[in-house]
């Protein structure tokens, strides 16, 4: 089969067989608490599409839209193309894109906790400023600071479960990011449905709970143990070996504490991981960092969530039951990450994936279809199709959030080696924030072109996506991270790039 797993074998694989410890309520509640990194995300991206279909929120900075949204539109899928509210929504990620090129070095010279607490607090005065805006300048402001705080967020937290988690369960407890993700937009549509009706104000306050989360992350970045690897490779290791007997509950560590200080020896001796990235023999991990993240948001979710009312409303639905209709979707998500958690270290990365994808094609041609035979200029769905609308939307929102959804997340986070490791999840967070940005500033315009083509534009992206996984990516459950590399040297086409055996590397990096 293309692409399929093979188990690591070669030299240096049989530490891995070695690793010694269980599950202690340390790892569990370390990984929990630094997961809640993962709800500013998703707080935000639940919140920006309610509080942009807000009347006193678009009255106030976007009149035009407001006009627009009150009075029939020659185009019901042009209703809200602006592109100054598609950039309230899309600045942000610009700014955490650029952020989290910034967290790379932070991450590796301070820590993986360092990048936390920095974004934490970066969007705790990203959430005042945006509740107490009072002119766009103060609005943009704001979300650039958001950004920032997500760029750090986003960058570190993977890393840290991912090197906290045992090999073992690492998918599962990965995916915590995820799950947090995924409550963070379910509360925010919740807010938002109770906030609507607060008139002039409603929308300040759905943009200022933001502060709760980020607290949550500052204080928790605070009071977490840093990750045995990145105490290790600061030249802490007496720290680093004490952290890792603490997290496996175990003094036997003599096998996973030499891998890490082999890793760590490597990670010192290089001065420039983004040059070193661009190497050869790393291509299979840059690959993986530039297309994970472009695919994951290549499915057309973030255009869902981001404008998910909005969208319901384009649809002919009524300001409450578009709110009721997102807030579905955000349950539908959250629970569906609960599945991925559940079997993700037992069926598999590419096997989720892979489903996932197929069920998501399906979802977006059927979209396709209703909305392009009973919807259209000046129009409603009827009320029968309408809820067929959002049933197959949720579907397609199940499949999302126990594939691409956390696995977009979890598959860049545990591929690198230690010496490129932040820079590596610095790529996957910029190309993720770069395509988030580019989908959330044009999509009403794509909306407004396309019509009801732009569920068809997603799923033949879903499409290449899908090929892509079965082609070119390996399975990774229950491989270390410290013995990734092997996983490479096995693969049917990676193989053929990357060098047999470690010593072969200098060598080989010299003639390439």
């Amino acid at each position: 089969m293309a692409g399929g797993s093979l188990a690591p074998a070669g030299k240096g694989t049989e530490r891995a067989q070695q690793y010694k410890g269980k599950v202690t309520s340390y790892v569990v509640i370390a990984c929990i608490v630094a997961a809640v990194g993962g709800s500013l995300f998703g707080y935000d991206i639940g919140i920006s599409g309610g509080v942009t279909s807000m009347d006193g929120f678009l009255e106030k900075f976007f009149y035009t839209v407001y006009k627009n949204k009150k009075h029939a539109h020659e185009n019901n899928y042009c209703k809200y193309n602006n592109q100054g509210l598609a950039a309230f929504t899309s600045s942000l990620y610009l700014a955490g894109l650029i952020s989290s090129l910034v967290a790379s070095p932070v991450t590796r010279k301070y820590g993986r906790r360092g990048s936390i607490i920095c974004g934490g607090v970066s969007f705790l005065v990203g959430a005042t400023l945006n509740a107490a805006a009072v002119n766009m300048a103060m609005l943009l402001l704001g979300r650039i600071m958001l950004g920032v705080g997500i760029g750090f967020g986003n960058q570190a937290v993977p890393l840290y479960l991912s090197e906290m988690a045992p090999t073992h369960l690492r998918g599962g407890l990965n995916m915590m990011f995820q799950l947090a993700t995924t409550l963070g937009i379910f509360t925010a549509n919740m807010i938002n449905f109770g906030t609507q009706h607060l008139e002039k104000w409603g929308w300040r306050l759905s943009l200022g709970l933001a502060a709760a989360p980020a607290l949550l992350m500052t204080v928790g970045g605070i009071l977490l143990p840093e990750t045995p690897n990145s105490l290790i490779e600061r030249g802490l290791k007496e720290r680093g070996r004490k952290v890792l007997e603490r997290l496996r509950g175990t003094g036997d560590v003599n096998a996973e504490f030499a891998d890490m200080l082999d890793a760590s020896e490597i990670a010192n001796a290089i001065k420039h991981p983004f040059r070193n990235i661009l190497e050869k023999k790393n291509r299979p991990e840059l690959v993986m960092a530039i297309f994970m993240p472009t695919f994951q948001i290549l499915t057309g979710i973030n255009s869902i969530l981001f404008y998910a009312p909005v969208l319901f409303q384009t649809m002919g639905f009524g300001g409450n039951a578009s709110l009721y209709s997102s807030a579905l979707t955000g349950a539908v998500l959250c629970s569906s990450t609960l599945i991925s958690i559940a079997t993700v270290d037992k069926l598999g990365r590419r096997f989720l994936l892979i489903s996932g994808g197929i069920q998501m094609i399906t979802c977006q041609i059927i979209v396709a279809i209703i909305l392009g035979i009973k919807f259209g200029d000046n129009q409603t769905l009827s009320k029968g199709y309408s809820i067929l609308v959002v049933v197959v939307i949720c579907l397609f929102v199940v499949a999302f959030g126990w594939s691409w959804g956390p696995l977009g997340w979890t598959v860049p986070s545990e591929i690198f080696p230690l010496e490129i490791r932040s820079a590596g999840q610095s790529i996957t967070v910029a190309v993720n924030l770069l395509f988030t940005f580019i989908i959330a500033q044009s999509f009403l315009s794509l909306l407004c072109a396309f019509k009801f083509g732009i569920f068809l534009f997603f799923a033949g992206w879903i499409t290449v996506m899908t090929i892509f996984v079965y082609v070119f990516l390996p399975e990774t459950k229950g491989i270390p991270i410290e013995e990734m590399k092997f996983v490479w040297r096995q693969h049917w086409f990676w193989k053929r790039i990357v060098p047999e055996y470690p010593e072969d590397e200098s060598n080989w990096t010299q003639s390439n």
